[in-house]
């Protein structure tokens, strides 16, 4: 059910737009609006859906009551198992669920508007390039090189500016660096800077940026930019044990 109406999407790239921003809106209902989803999801309440709309904002409401749907509908009812989960293993089921409806309602509008075999393709490579919604919630994108990156830079910043590492000032604006040397000097801050760009946001899903101020959450060790978090590196220098907002909201519950 979206209340405002959206421009229907009619190409690939379209389309592909149109999935980000409601799988972004998804990640933040189920990560950093954990508690805000959580407490709208009454299991008192009639049967609910989690909706991502493509503005990149979420809501959860009643399926809309035309059959058929103008869209595809989200999971049905997912309100009933709040309290009878734990709370990890419910946000992990909502964002299976999540996935799947992201999928139909792209496959939707490639079916409606003849999506050859060659767009089919290309939109779904487009997709798959994302981490899911499942993988954020569940931090389970993270690959063997990704968490030595986050070790190693956490293990570097948690007494100073709980930031990934950050590359020569040179880089940090773009410029590249003059050529070198020694080829394996070169070759090795290449290899750091990879492992790096593989770390993504843990609410957004995105990937290292250098400009971007990122901080980790010292109960899950997920990395967040800080304006996901609304953390600004002042603050950071204040905050002596970092908790995300899905991590502080689960103490809080118990």
């Amino acid at each position: 059910m979206e209340g405002t109406p959206h421009p229907i999407p009619r190409t690939v790239e379209e389309v592909f737009n149109d999935f980000k921003g409601r799988r972004a809106g998804l990640i933040k209902a189920l990560t950093t609006d954990v508690e805000k989803f959580y407490q709208q999801c009454d299991p008192e309440k009639e049967n609910l859906c989690l909706y991502g709309l493509p503005n990149e904002t979420w809501e959860v409401n009643l399926p809309v009551e035309e059959v058929p749907p103008e869209l595809p509908e989200p999971a049905l009812g997912i309100n009933f198992a709040r309290d009878g989960m734990q709370d990890k293993d419910w946000l992990s089921l909502v964002a299976v669920h999540s996935d799947s409806w992201l999928l139909s309602v792209s496959f939707y509008f490639g079916a409606r508007f003849g999506f050859g075999k060659s767009e089919r393709k290309r939109l779904f490579q487009m997709i798959n390039e994302l981490p899911t919604v499942f993988e954020v919630v569940t931090g389970a994108v993270k690959q063997a090189k990704e968490q030595a990156a986050a070790q190693n830079n956490s293990s570097k910043n948690k007494s100073s500016g709980r930031m990934p590492s950050r590359q020569p000032e040179s880089q940090s604006k773009g410029v590249k660096p003059s050529a070198t040397k020694d080829e394996d000097e070169s070759g090795e801050e290449e290899e750091e800077d990879d492992e790096q760009g593989a770390t993504l946001c843990g609410a957004c899903g995105d990937n290292y940026a250098n400009d971007e101020f990122w901080i980790c959450c010292d109960v899950c060790e997920r990395w967040f930019h800080g304006k996901c978090v609304k953390i600004t590196p002042a603050k950071a220098e204040h905050i002596k044990q970092y908790k995300c907002p899905s991590c502080s909201s689960k103490r809080a519950r118990v």
